[in-house]
């Protein structure tokens, strides 16, 4: 299964070991899932997790980043010509159009195109149950 995860699930996971999201990130860390990146994504994320309030460690962050390298699927996306309210959301929806995804997991679904495949954490859980 290919998902792209949104910056909001990633840091949701991180922040709350025992929340739908970390659920997410731990099928994926258990090979039941790839996530799909391109180095966009990759300096979001890591722009993201390194922000003081979230106060995430940075060796996690580091794993977490390696382990997206090593075991995720690099895709190049190809532009998308869609408008979007939070230009930043459109490097995930452009992933997901681009790399054969099975879902985009996001905390802000109102922020994407409505699609069946764009989902929230629960949604996602309620599917893989």
């Amino acid at each position: 299964m290919k998902l792209v995860l949104d910056t909001n699930i990633i840091v949701s996971a991180l922040l709350s070991p025992q929340g739908l999201p970390s659920r997410i990130l731990d099928f994926v860390l258990n090979g039941s899932a790839a996530i799909i990146y391109d180095n966009r994504v990759l300096a979001e994320y890591i722009g993201v997790l390194g922000r003081d309030k979230f106060k995430i460690d940075k060796e996690l962050i580091n794993f977490f980043i390696e382990f997206i390298e090593k075991e995720g699927i690099y895709t190049i996306a190809e532009p998308q010509k869609i408008k979007f309210a939070d230009i930043d959301d459109i490097i995930f929806y452009e992933l997901y159009k681009s790399g054969d995804c099975d879902y985009l997991i996001t905390g802000n679904k109102k922020h994407f195109p409505k699609e069946k495949s764009i989902i929230t954490a629960r949604e996602f859980i309620e599917k893989i149950k």
